[in-house]
C-alpha cells in the first residue's frame, strides 16, 4: 500500500473558516510592513502571505475574501486606537488602495472619497501614522507621499493640457462666428 494522499479539495479550506487566522497574520505582515518606511505591500503578497504563515489555503479567487479580511482588520486597529493598517495595502497595478479602503474611512466616521488623489493623500497621511506608531525610522520633517508604484504610473501617465476654447470673430454682415481663420464661409 502506497503512502496517503490527500485530494485537492481537501488541502483547501473556505475563506470563512481561515479568516480569523488569516486576520492574525495580516495583522502580523502589516505590521512589519509598517516597520519598514514608505514600504507597502499589494493585495496579492498578502493573500499569498497571510495563507502561507497560517498554512490554511483556500481555491476561492482573493477578490472574494481579501475585502473581509481587510474589514475585519480595520475594526481591530479601530479598537485598539491604532492608525489603519489597511492603508499599506495597495494594487499592484498602479499603487493606489483599492475599494476596501473605504472602510477605514467609515469606521472612522469618515464618508469614502470620490477624488482619487484626495483618497491616495489621506491613504498617504495614514501610511505615515502606521510608519511613525510602528517605529519605522522616519525621517524628521516627513510628509505623506503617494506610493513609489502611484509615483511612477502618474508620472508616466500624460497629462492633458487644458482645452483653450478658441472663438473666431463674428462676421458684421452675417453675424455668424467666422472661423479662426477669419473669413465667414457664408459671405465670401
Amino acid at each position: 500500500m502506497g503512502p496517503l494522499t490527500v485530494s485537492d479539495h481537501e488541502k483547501y479550506v473556505t475563506p470563512k473558516v481561515a479568516q480569523p487566522y488569516w486576520v492574525k497574520h495580516a495583522y502580523e505582515i502589516l505590521v512589519e510592513t509598517a516597520g519598514r518606511y514608505n514600504d507597502v505591500i499589494t493585495y496579492s503578497d498578502l493573500a499569498e502571505e497571510v495563507q502561507r504563515r497560517s498554512s490554511l489555503w483556500t481555491s476561492s479567487q482573493m477578490r472574494n475574501w481579501i475585502g473581509g479580511l481587510l474589514a475585519d482588520l480595520v475594526k481591530v486597529n479601530h479598537a485598539r486606537g491604532e492608525p489603519a493598517l489597511t492603508s499599506l495595502v495597495v494594487r499592484k497595478d498602479d499603487g493606489r488602495v483599492g475599494a476596501g479602503y473605504d472602510e477605514a474611512l467609515r469606521v472612522s466616521g469618515r464618508a469614502a472619497i470620490d477624488d482619487p488623489l484626495e483618497r491616495e493623500m489621506h491613504a498617504a497621511t495614514a501610511r505615515l501614522e502606521c510608519y511613525r506608531h510602528w517605529g519605522a525610522d522616519v525621517p524628521a520633517g516627513a510628509q505623506p507621499m503617494l506610493s513609489t508604484r502611484t509615483r511612477e504610473v502618474r508620472a508616466r501617465t500624460p497629462r492633458r493640457a487644458p482645452v483653450e476654447e478658441r472663438r473666431g470673430a463674428v462676421c458684421p454682415t452675417c453675424f455668424m462666428e467666422t472661423p479662426v481663420s477669419g473669413v465667414c464661409p457664408n459671405c465670401d
